[in-house]
């Protein structure tokens, strides 16, 4: 366990000069331990500038000045059979997550919830977050509620922030879970497991054993909600030692449940009844059970709840639905991914079969041929851009892939063809670094692309 009185005046090597990076470098430095943070790759000139002085930063490789180092800290996105991590482990230099870190700064009397799954983790906590937000408010308690984590700010931004009796809301990510050893929040969500990631951890069964980690630390007055229809969940369910409270939207379910859906309300077994927010599809009927179970679970009112889902919006880049044109719906899910989340976009449709699909980016290990009997009931065309085009072409036997190569151009061929009814949707179903720098930024490109052709059109037409 990390405990910052024991490196008081020692130095610390970060791995990775990432966000999560520097927010655990600045978090260090400020506590009196010398930081060198450590990035292999090359940066442009000008990118160091927003360190504060005195912490040193290494670019280009790892020199022999990290492996003096005391102890380090990986960034989440350092891959976990790394040379350089081997090298540690034979030295013998400690290893701790930036997660992990953050949190040991944090009083002890502080309540940390903690949501992971492949899919749904943003938006169930920025939903618990507004619920805990509306709560305190309703109190009115001075109690800080903070949301961080892989849903934005890292997690070492807040650490010395939080007070005593705050809450922090953290969406966690299999790669921060694979690299903490004692993370142990009061109130865990595992939402769902499906296949992502598969290339950075080397196979799903350790994609798995590192999303299990959410709730290994936990203890039997600590509560851990979890999808009751997953397999994979209610297998990993079965070590726990908190008290388990399980979701389900499906009359058929592997755990004993503590809320359904019955197609109109959420009911819980305790008897309280609310309406989900007015977000599409089933699987935010989903993230609503989860992040009203973890609400309940610490006293929140049904009331309060219920105030949270009515206001609560659509987030960006998840199934956002931003434009209507000439009787064409433009969709931004850029958030998706991976394979399950394309396909739970398009299950959020109607079967039409109105759909043009924008699908492609930086391949995640995972087999398109999954999306083969969706596409067939949903897709008008698929249009595929980025380094993964190839791979889908061979693995969507039989069914037409138009190969766009750019977003641009897949903008414009699905503007062109889309007719009155159809829907443009961007869900590419693969990583974005190939031709954007994040997820956001391919939405945002996306949405920018679609708006500028809406309005050259628009104004062709005065």
């Amino acid at each position: 366990m990390f405990k910052p009185e024991l490196w008081e005046g020692k130095k610390a090597g970060v791995l990775g000069f990432g966000k999560s990076g520097q927010a655990a470098a600045e978090l260090l430095f400020a506590h009196g331990i010398q930081v060198l943070i450590s990035e292999e790759a090359s940066l442009p000139k000008g990118t160091l500038s927003t360190v504060t002085k005195g912490i040193s930063v290494e670019t280009g490789g790892h020199s022999r000045a990290l492996f003096d180092c005391d102890f380090w800290v990986k960034s989440p996105g350092v891959l976990p059979h790394a040379a350089v991590l081997q090298e540690a482990k034979k030295r013998k230099i400690p290893v701790y997550s930036e997660l992990e870190v953050a949190i040991a700064f944090m009083p002890k009397k502080a309540r940390i919830f903690a949501v992971t799954g492949t899919n749904g983790k943003t938006t169930t906590t920025a939903l618990l977050g507004s619920i805990l937000k509306d709560y305190a408010r309703e109190q009115g308690c001075k109690r800080n509620v903070f949301v961080c984590g892989n849903i934005g700010n890292p997690v070492s931004l807040c650490a010395t922030q939080v007070r005593p009796g705050d809450d922090v809301v953290i969406e966690v990510s299999s790669y921060q879970l694979e690299d903490s050893t004692y993370f142990r929040p009061h109130v865990a969500c595992l939402l769902n497991i499906t296949p992502d990631h598969l290339e950075h951890h080397g196979g799903m069964r350790n994609y798995i054993k590192a999303k299990g980690k959410i709730f290994k630390n936990q203890r039997a007055n600590d509560i851990l909600v979890i999808n009751g229809t997953d397999v994979s969940c209610a297998e990993l369910a079965e070590k726990a030692k908190s008290r388990v409270l399980a979701f389900s939207t499906h009359p058929k379910h592997l755990l004993k449940t503590a809320v359904f859906f019955d197609g109109d309300e959420l009911v819980f077994s305790e008897g309280q009844l609310l309406r989900a927010p007015h977000l599409q599809g089933i699987h935010n009927v989903e993230n609503a059970m989860a992040a009203s179970l973890m609400a309940f679970s610490c006293g929140v009112p049904t009331a309060t709840i219920q105030k949270a889902f009515d206001s609560f919006q659509a987030m960006e880049h998840r199934i956002e639905q931003f434009a209507y044109h000439r009787g064409v719906t433009y969709v931004n899910d850029s958030k998706a991914t991976n394979l399950d989340s394309t396909i739970t976009a398009l299950k959020s449709f109607e079967k039409c079969g109105n759909i043009w699909l924008i699908l492609g980016g930086r391949d995640k290990g995972a087999s398109y041929e999954v999306l083969l009997p969706y596409l067939k009931d949903y897709c008008k065309k698929v249009l595929t851009i980025g380094e993964a085009m190839e791979k889908i072409e061979r693995e969507l036997p039989g069914y037409p892939v138009v190969r766009c190569y750019t977003l641009d151009k897949a903008v414009e061929t699905a503007m062109n063809g889309a007719a009155r009814g159809d829907v443009v949707l961007l869900s590419p179903a693969c990583a974005s670094f190939d031709q954007f720098k994040s997820f956001e930024h391919r939405g945002k490109i996306f949405k920018r692309l679609v708006d500028a052709r809406i309005f050259k059109e628009r104004t062709e037409k005065k």
